[in-house]
């Protein structure tokens, strides 16, 4: 395989170019950079109202619920893509703190409905003010046609990020395999030559 080829970061055809896979890494580059900016905002929006980035994103799916679609601990946890056992601890602490109830299911008694409380209510309202200039400034120059394309790709990569992970591990604990066997021959050889050398 030419060098440049054993350098390449990805090989579907989709994602290269006559530059090879430039393209791709630039928009990896801007991606991570766009990315640092939501984390930003994300930790700037949960200090302000003094929540934890999660426990803020967990109020902020649970207002975007509705009573047809009422949320329980598994849609949140869906939503957000994080275990429903970590989810299931930061709830707790918000019903604690008197930011959101639990309520049996209307149509499974089995299960509970999350939603907020008037102070929860009250909290977002306040924070409200803060999110709109600033998701403003963030999505602002995105035309509404552009701003629908990146929600359903977005939604789409998102959905596949767990099994590249995983896909991820696989690779690494193969590859880390093949060098290790190749690490435990290749010294052998060259102690050889060096006792000859003698």
């Amino acid at each position: 395989m030419p060098v440049s080829d054993a350098l390449l970061t990805a090989s579907k055809p989709e994602l290269l170019d006559k530059d090879g896979d430039r393209t791709l890494r630039g928009v990896l580059y801007d991606y991570f950079a766009f990315g640092r900016g939501l984390e930003a905002a994300r930790e700037t929006f949960a200090s302000f109202v003094g929540l934890s980035p999660t426990q803020y994103l967990i109020l902020i799916a649970i207002k975007n619920s509705t009573a047809e679609k009422p949320m329980g601990v598994n849609q949140v946890a869906e939503r957000l893509y994080l275990s429903g056992a970590f989810v299931t601890n930061e709830i707790n602490k918000l019903v604690s703190d008197d930011l959101i109830e639990k309520s049996p299911h209307p149509g499974d008694g089995r299960r509970v409905q999350l939603t907020l409380t008037e102070r929860g209510m009250n909290l977002l309202i306040r924070l409200a003010a803060l999110q709109r200039p600033v998701n403003d400034a963030l999505f602002g120059m995105l035309t509404r046609e552009e701003f629908k394309v990146l929600s359903q790709m977005l939604s789409r990569l998102a959905s596949n990020a767990d099994s590249a992970l995983k896909l991820a591990e696989h690779v690494r604990a193969t590859l880390t395999s093949q060098n290790n066997e190749a690490y435990r021959t290749e010294p052998q050889r060259g102690r050889k030559k060096q006792r000859t050398s003698r």
